[in-house]
């Protein structure tokens, strides 16, 4: 079925099939568990259980870099398994997520009230706690700050609608963002990357809000299914008295324009994401933060005026998505894969679209940042063949793209 949807593409029948005959999988890094402590070992366990794409991805970082994340991956699943666990009632959760961050150094904290199905990493908290506490202090001090502005957050919209565009940003800052700010200082912290990186918030909360805002605009329908909005009532107010109505054939018009004014407010976080990459030095770090981008274009690119976004679930094809994997390697090629969906969202601009302006200023400032030489000479373009080979692996992370109804950890 994958092949047949590539039909038409023969790069991505090749690149498909390569990967479907494992391609990836002899160029797993190994990870060295004779010399881990068994709590450690157990961490990857978990990580593994609980999202084995992102253990893939994971394992592909470079030295210590690899457990500093794994770590901060586990502290914000089970930071989002208590969010996310409905049986908790309010006045139990609000003050757990509040002080969530102070669980990380009491070495006895666990929680056995959880009904979801990755329970297991509350249960076994002080595993995970411990080694966080195996961390350098410049590892444990951005993973346990961002815990606690993130738990804040989550409480904040335990009950709380997104109603303006500026909420909307706030959410997605909470639950994403926050994730670009942590992982970006990791990188600094283990001086992979320059400080800079680390630095620069705004940039690194754009990476977050772009992927975060693409998840939410895709998965209108099963969100609504689901009794979840997170579409920003500001946005879809100016088209209807209630969001679940997009979801009707005779709502279509109305539907389209505001999905459409949701793909534009997402674009404008593409410069951001350009120059946050360009910023980018370890091999490593750029695999692991630029494919996820690239699929998020191609995503948007799929969800711009599609009438499939209030009917079902919109994907790119699988061909497609390990394409995008494997040429996402280097500055240049990225920069030409955004062009490139950048292009195909103008060719579908309506003359009528009410965003219609709006689209194609954001879409020329793309074009202008995406051609321009400082995004391209600002880092280094050499690629390692053991990293040609290596990202491969990443396919899985493809996935999580794909089929993910959130993205909330990193």
């Amino acid at each position: 079925m994958d092949i047949l949807k590539s039909l038409g593409h023969p790069e991505e029948i090749i690149n498909l099939f390569k990967y479907k005959i494992g391609g990836c999988r002899s160029v797993m890094p190994k990870l060295d568990y004779d010399s881990m402590s068994e709590t450690l070992r157990t961490c990857y366990a978990y990580l593994n259980q609980t999202s084995r794409s992102f253990a893939a991805v994971i394992q592909a970082l470079d030295g210590e870099l690899r457990h500093a994340v794994c770590i901060f991956y586990l502290v914000l699943r089970a930071l989002d398994t208590v969010e996310d666990d409905m049986s908790i009632p309010l006045e139990k959760k609000v003050p757990l997520l509040q002080d969530f961050h102070t669980f990380l150094y009491q070495p006895q904290w666990s929680f056995s009230e959880s009904r979801e199905k990755d329970r297991q990493v509350l249960e076994d908290f002080p595993t995970i706690s411990v080694e966080f506490r195996n961390l350098g202090q410049e590892y444990q001090d951005v993973i346990s700050d961002i815990c606690h502005q993130m738990g804040v957050g989550m409480a904040e919209f335990l009950e709380k609608k997104v109603s303006s565009m500026e909420e909307w940003d706030k959410y997605c800052h909470y639950v994403a963002g926050l994730v670009g700010i942590g992982l970006s200082r990791l990188f600094s912290a283990s001086q992979l990357e320059d400080t800079e990186v680390g630095r620069d918030t705004e940039l690194a909360n754009s990476m977050g809000l772009f992927l975060q805002k693409t998840n939410i605009i895709r998965d209108y329908l099963e969100d609504q299914q689901e009794g979840r909005a997170f579409w920003p009532q500001e946005a879809w107010s100016q088209f209807t008295e209630r969001l679940e109505d997009f979801a009707h054939p005779q709502h279509l018009s109305s539907a389209l324009s505001c999905l459409n004014l949701l793909v534009t407010d997402a674009l404008h976080h593409v410069p951001d994401v350009i120059t946050y990459l360009s910023r980018l030095r370890n091999q490593s770090v750029f695999n692991f933060c630029a494919i996820p981008q690239v699929m998020a274009i191609a995503t948007l690119s799929a969800c711009y005026n599609n009438p499939q976004v209030f009917q079902g679930v919109v994907k790119i094809r699988k061909g497609q998505a390990v394409t995008l994997m494997m040429q996402a390697t280097n500055m240049s090629a990225v920069l030409s894969i955004i062009a490139q969906y950048s292009q195909e969202i103008l060719q579908k601009v309506s003359v009528t679209d009410p965003s219609r302006e709006k689209t194609l200023h954001i879409l020329s400032l793309i074009r202008e940042k995406s051609l321009s030489p400082a995004a391209l000479s600002s880092r280094a373009h050499h690629i390692s063949p053991v990293y040609v080979s290596a990202v491969m692996l990443l396919a899985a992370l493809s996935w999580q793209y794909l089929n993910a109804t959130v993205i909330v950890t990193p």
